[in-house]
C-alpha cells in the first residue's frame, strides 16, 4: 500500500453531497476478517470478506446517519484530521503517512498484519 493513498471526491450540487472513493484495508485478526477505513477510523468484521464488507457498510451508514442528525459530521471529520474548504464543498482527508504517525491502531495494522487495500464509494452530506 502506498502511504500516499488519497481520497478523491466529486461535488454534486443538486443533492448537496460529495461522492468519495475511500481506501480500505482488509486483514485478518483473531480468526475474523476485518475491513478498516483509516480516514474515518471505522471498521467492520465478519467470518469472511463479504460479511466484513457488509458489516463495514452498516457501520459507515450508521456513522453518517448519526453525525448528520447530530450535525457533528464536519466537527468529527476535522477531529479526524480532515480539512474542510469552500463551505464544506471540498473535503480533504488526512494523508495516510500522517495517519500512520498519529493513529496507533492503523500503525499496528500496517506494521503487523498482512493486508490488502481496496476502496469503497461513499456519499458525504455537505453542510455550510
Amino acid at each position: 500500500m502506498s502511504k500516499k493513498a488519497a481520497v478523491t471526491g466529486t461535488w454534486h450540487d443538486k443533492n448537496q453531497q460529495v461522492d468519495f472513493v475511500l481506501p480500505l484495508i482488509m486483514f485478518e485478526e483473531d480468526e475474523s476478517k476485518i475491513v478498516y477505513c483509516p480516514a474515518l477510523d471505522l471498521s467492520g468484521y465478519g467470518k469472511n470478506d463479504n460479511e466484513a464488507a457488509d458489516s463495514f457498510k452498516i457501520v459507515l451508514d450508521e456513522y453518517l446517519i448519526y453525525t448528520t442528525r447530530k450535525q457533528s459530521l464536519v466537527a468529527d471529520l476535522k477531529a479526524l484530521g480532515w480539512r474542510i474548504l469552500k463551505k464544506g464543498k471540498e473535503l480533504i482527508p488526512p494523508d495516510m503517512a500522517l495517519l500512520l504517525n498519529q493513529n496507533q491502531n492503523f500503525s499496528r495494522i500496517f506494521n503487523s498484519h498482512d493486508f490488502r487495500k481496496t476502496t469503497t464509494s461513499v456519499s458525504l452530506p455537505i453542510y455550510s
